[in-house]
């Protein structure tokens, strides 16, 4: 059988027997069903006389009882935060056997605040035990008096059980944006997702291509951690493909006005605007190395420098990192740190693309009318054959949905802004899907757009054509040249000549950098 363990503080006042004969941790010892093998009795070092006399009382009464004195040093027993952090620390460095021992916690002795702290323990399995709960004799009887174990396995409890179902649900519909979702990997991993958000801190990795959801998704997933009260700021989004260089640095971690030339004061960061909150690192395969080493120092110790600060900046946050790309191969290629992914990767969720969820493009489709009737202030609705040659052809296993969610989004708001008298045609529905396909045609037939999308993957689809002939050019001259000074020497050969610019190189770094490209970058 198990050593039946029973913690508890000293009581003060209850334990002396100044006003009653019933004193809770010596009667605790005397029910004859309830056997204790080990008393851990907790005091200040002020109460050690009296904690020595209930020792000896208790290994009297029931020699069978061990009593452990613990010395605990609290300045203010009605102090929650002192109280707490007293107690955690107790717990963490007890070193509890589960297997070989039965845990409990002897509520009726200490303050109200010590009462609850065990609750919160013991319910967050710092502590793993049941709560005991002792009275004395009722009148005139003789005896211990009452005792009552309280289990906090809710599981037990099929109607909180119920409730706790009930609200788990609502939290999936939050997650899902209130979409009647079909798929069943999705629902699945929305699941595990509910369950991980509302029981962990750790960084979460939204994984996917872009257009599937992930910034939505993680809007979704930090008013689900301020419902469930993990945390209490506000969400900071950040875009890491917009972010190079020293740029980088100042954006994220602050910096300190001396640091920057021409800066006319300190900068906070990003990072300590999300203390407290939620930081959405969207695109983070887009993060430099050197970036990628400062947040992983922060998401594992809170802290981080400032730039030209000599003094560490704390910020407790939840982390939420978005990518599109395949975070594994950038690591084998040596573009992103494998200890900053192995961080990340306790738990990945990848958001599948639109045309590998047939079943979900019905409820989207309604989404999305919802939200334009709801913009525009009108009714709007497909004509019946309409509808279905639209459905048809969204569900069909050829339409490429290139950008995804937000290639269906725009095309349902086109439809629905130029619907006559709130009515989608048959008529608009065919314009549409010939306007989509043509574009799908010419970003896989255009070489240039071809070349950049290589490079940048879905990205290519946001830049102008202006700059896509010239950029495509740029990339070029890259690959064919020896050196990033060869490439800078032949794409600014006239300028050079006319010794406008003296710098090549650089001057072509900063060009890529505008696009979230580098020298090595163009090369592979």
């Amino acid at each position: 059988m198990k050593t039946n363990v029973v913690i508890g503080f000293l009581g003060t006042n209850l334990d002396a027997g100044k006003r009653r004969r019933w004193r809770p941790s010596v009667q605790l010892v005397e029910h004859s069903d309830f056997p204790v093998d080990r008393f851990e009795l907790i005091h200040g070092s002020r109460w050690s006389g009296l904690a020595e006399k209930i020792k000896t009382t208790i290994e009297y009464i029931n020699p069978k009882t061990e009593v452990l004195l613990q010395q605990m040093e609290i300045q203010d027993p009605w102090d929650f935060e002192e109280m707490y952090g007293a107690m955690f620390d107790f717990a963490r460095n007890y070193g509890f056997d589960d297997e070989r021992e039965d845990y409990h916690i002897h509520l009726t002795t200490g303050t109200h605040v010590a009462q609850i702290c065990w609750f919160l323990l013991a319910e967050s399995r710092h502590i793993p035990a049941k709560l005991v709960q002792t009275g004395p004799p009722r009148g005139e009887e003789e005896g211990p008096g009452s005792l009552q174990v309280v289990d906090l396995d809710l599981s037990r409890y099929n109607a909180l059980q119920q409730r706790f179902d009930l609200v788990s649900k609502e939290y999936n519909t939050l997650l899902k944006g209130g979409i009647e979702t079909r798929n069943a990997a999705f629902n699945a991993m929305i699941d595990r997702m509910e369950v991980v958000t509302s029981n962990s801190d750790a960084p979460l990795l939204l994984m996917g291509p872009t257009g599937t959801g992930k910034s939505d998704l993680a809007t979704r997933l930090y008013e689900l951690k301020l419902q469930r009260r993990r945390i209490k700021g506000r969400l900071v989004h950040v875009n890491c493909s917009t972010l190079k260089g020293e740029r980088a640095m100042s954006t994220l971690f602050g910096h300190r006005k001396q640091a920057i030339p021409g800066a006319g004061a300190d900068r906070r960061g990003l990072l300590q605007e999300a203390d407290g909150g939620v930081l959405f690192l969207d695109e983070i395969d887009e993060l430099g190395l050197d970036e990628q080493a400062m947040i992983l120092h922060a998401i594992e110790t809170g802290k981080y420098f400032p730039l030209g600060s000599d003094y560490e900046v704390t910020s407790r946050f939840h982390l939420i990192a978005g990518a599109s790309r395949d975070l594994a191969e950038m690591v084998a290629k040596g573009r992103f740190r494998a200890d900053l992914f192995a961080r990340l990767n306790l738990w990945t969720f990848t958001l599948p693309a639109l045309r590998d969820r047939p079943e979900d493009i019905a409820p989207n489709i309604a989404f999305e009318m919802a939200r334009v009737e709801k913009l525009q202030g009108n009714r709007i609705t497909f004509n019946a054959d309409a509808q279905i040659a639209y459905q048809k052809f969204a569900t069909d296993p050829g339409t490429q949905w290139r950008g995804n969610f937000r290639d269906l989004s725009a095309s349902i708001q086109r439809m629905c802004t130029l619907a006559p008298r709130g009515r989608i045609t048959h008529t608009m529905v065919t314009a549409e899907i010939e306007a989509l396909s043509k574009t799908w045609h010419h970003a896989s037939s255009d070489p240039d757009m071809q070349l950049i999308t290589e490079h940048l993957g879905e990205k290519a689809a946001n830049i102008d054509e202006f700059d896509r002939v010239q950029l495509a050019a740029v990339i070029r001259v890259c690959k064919q040249s020896a050196s990033l000074s060869a490439a800078g020497r032949r794409l600014f050969a006239a300028s050079r000549a006319a010794k406008a610019s003296r710098n090549d190189a650089d001057r072509l770094r900063k060009y890529l950098e505008k696009f979230g490209l580098d020298w090595g970058s163009c090369q592979s």
